[in-house]
């Protein structure tokens, strides 16, 4: 797998060439599955490395740019660092390769208590990106309903196709686009020494309804009936309009969890572990969303 490709020595060697960054002191950071990252120091600095597969570089340049229009509007992100060329990421064999401002903070927990937090930021951070373009962004969405690894358990492919129409048929409602962090976790959020909320792990980043994002944090969350105070909170920004709540927030809910099951599908087809300890993290992801779809 990529994560394997790149070590400490050699990751060192490509932040010197391309970045001019010297003495790297490089610690693994775990926990992604969809990328490796590493806390690096060098000189009294200290930055965050991501790379991601090749297949995921457009996301990663969309959420480096989108990145920047945040951190510079007030919310801390873990902006890019150019390289000694201007470019927002080096691209290397294994992949893409990002250096990233360090952003110190401590995870939000997601709970009642810090779900204001994550609709507030989260809404911001929309209200920032709302005059960036499309440009070439990667768009939603991206389900292939005929994709192969939807055949690696009798139900996905039904089940997923079922979500996917839903959506369709409640999509007219979707007014509101902007560019997306992707996947907006109660970890992507961090308090800072400031008391200004970060939003950080801009890598999965595309183009599309802003409700995508609202439904990905409230499903982290723990689902609509428990996120009251997240759907609030983010509500306040007036980004969304009443009409595309009521009748789109549920039916996206849908699609998100149909996301979730195409993911895992895909791991587990691929035999992809990076992230997780064994192949029962994919399995367990796939019928957490079995329960979500089908309920």
């Amino acid at each position: 797998m990529f994560t394997d490709w790149v070590d400490a020595a050699e990751l060192a060697v490509i932040l010197h060439a391309r970045w001019g960054v010297a003495g790297v002191d490089a610690e693994v950071l775990s926990g992604g599955m969809n990328s490796s990252a590493w806390q690096v120091r060098a000189d009294g600095w200290r930055w965050a490395a991501k790379l991601v597969p090749p297949a995921q570089r457009p996301s990663l340049v969309a959420g480096l740019a989108a990145a920047e229009v945040v951190d510079a509007a007030g919310i801390p992100s873990g902006r890019p660092v150019t390289t000694l060329d201007g470019e927002l990421c080096a691209d290397i064999p294994a992949g893409s390769l990002a250096l990233l401002t360090w952003v110190d903070g401590i995870a939000v927990a997601g709970d009642e208590h810090d779900q204001p937090v994550i609709g507030r930021t989260l809404g911001a951070a929309h209200a920032a990106l709302a005059a960036v373009g499309p440009s070439d962004f990667p768009h939603f969405h991206w389900i292939d309903l005929d994709a192969a690894h939807l055949q690696v358990e009798e139900w996905v492919r039904p089940a997923v196709r079922a979500a996917v129409a839903e959506w369709d048929d409640a999509s007219g409602a979707a007014a509101s686009w902007g560019l997306l962090h992707g996947d907006p976790a109660p970890e992507a959020f961090l308090r800072t020494q400031s008391a200004i909320c970060a939003l950080i792990d801009w890598s999965s980043a595309f183009y599309g309804p802003l409700l995508y994002d609202l439904a990905s944090a409230v499903m982290y969350v723990g689902g609509p009936d428990s996120a009251e105070p997240l759907i609030t909170a983010y509500l306040r920004h007036g980004l969304l309009g009443d009409d595309e709540v009521a009748t789109g927030l549920l039916p996206m809910m849908k699609f998100r969890w149909a996301v979730q099951a195409d993911y895992f599908a895909r791991r587990l087809t691929a035999e992809d572990l990076t992230g997780i300890a064994n192949r029962r993290g994919n399995v367990n992801g796939l019928h957490d969303a079995r329960r979500n779809l089908t309920t």
